[in-house]
């Protein structure tokens, strides 16, 4: 188990296996996402830094972490990342107008097994998403994942946990 790691019912871990199997074969049977990997992320989020996931369909948010007594609300973005993949892949809609204080954005590989987890704080994100020039990030609330990034930081891997990362830009 990976430090910080919070265990997980082996039924859900052993579905979860499941589900990343099933997805990966459809995408390789149909070229086309199954379209589970935002749930996959959640959970992935959750097991990776001990976060508690909110109730289901929860606006704005998706998980809280508590630290020294104090409640954050994250919202959590997953986006899977074949190789080969297009640069300028898209950060799912993030709503400015829903209660939230920092964005997840957790990076999935081929096998739906997550890769990085980077973390932007609301302050960043507004000033990102409402930067004059682009019609999908002012009027549809996306970014790139290179732009997420760029104005977030890598929190998953973590040297200081003793995991070093294969690619520090993954």
């Amino acid at each position: 188990m990976i430090p910080g790691e919070v265990p997980m019912p082996s039924e859900l871990l052993v579905v979860l296996q499941q589900a990343k199997a099933l997805a990966k074969r459809y995408r390789e049977l149909t070229a086309r996402p199954l379209g589970i990997s935002g749930e996959i992320g959640e959970y992935e989020a959750a097991r990776l830094l001990g976060l508690e996931l909110a109730e289901v369909r929860r606006a704005g948010y998706d998980a809280v972490r508590r630290v020294d007594g104090k409640e954050e609300r994250l919202q959590i973005k997953t986006r899977c990342v074949l190789s080969g993949s297009k640069p300028g892949q898209r950060v799912g809609r993030i709503e400015l107008q829903k209660e939230w204080d920092t964005v997840l954005l957790v990076l999935l590989n081929e096998d739906f097994e997550a890769t990085g987890i980077y973390e932007a704080d609301r302050p960043a994100v507004e000033t990102a998403l409402k930067a004059p020039g682009s019609k999908a990030r002012n009027e549809r609330g996306a970014m790139a994942v290179n732009k997420f990034k760029s104005i977030g930081r890598k929190i998953w891997p973590s040297k200081t946990r003793g995991i070093l990362p294969n690619d520090e830009n993954n």
